[in-house]
């Protein structure tokens, strides 16, 4: 048999093998499921929903810090001034370095210092 009998001229020379289905996936699902969370949480903490858990952290911070230090009042009798909606925001107190520490989880974190000669002032966020 000649080789030229063997090549048929009107069919087209096979495609070089491409990556099977499974392996791309493999390699962009990681990455399109970062980036869509990267992008979900910049669009969640530059929105009016972010601004107001940091403006409600900065709030609760300085009060509790007030009422705890100032006040001289503990802390189950501080979480009575709370305004309503201020729910989602947890506080934790470092009694030694007299802050206050105020999040929302993933969005906003301020801390609020007692200092004698000031009373409570809130860090820079």
């Amino acid at each position: 048999m000649l080789a030229s009998e063997t090549l048929d001229p009107q069919v087209p020379p096979p495609a070089p093998p491409s990556p099977p289905a499974r392996r791309r996936w493999l390699i962009w699902a990681p990455v399109l499921l970062l980036c869509l969370a990267a992008g979900g949480w910049l669009g969640l903490r530059y929105s009016t929903t972010g601004r107001q858990a940091a403006l409600a952290t900065g709030y609760i911070a300085h009060v509790t810090c007030s009422c705890r230090f100032v006040g001289g009042r503990d802390m189950a009798s501080c979480d009575t001034d709370r305004e309503p909606g201020t729910e989602a925001v947890t506080v934790t107190e470092d009694s030694t370095n007299r802050a206050i520490t105020a999040r929302v989880p993933l969005l906003a974190s301020r801390t609020a210092r007692f200092d004698p000669e000031y009373g409570c002032t809130l860090d820079p966020p």
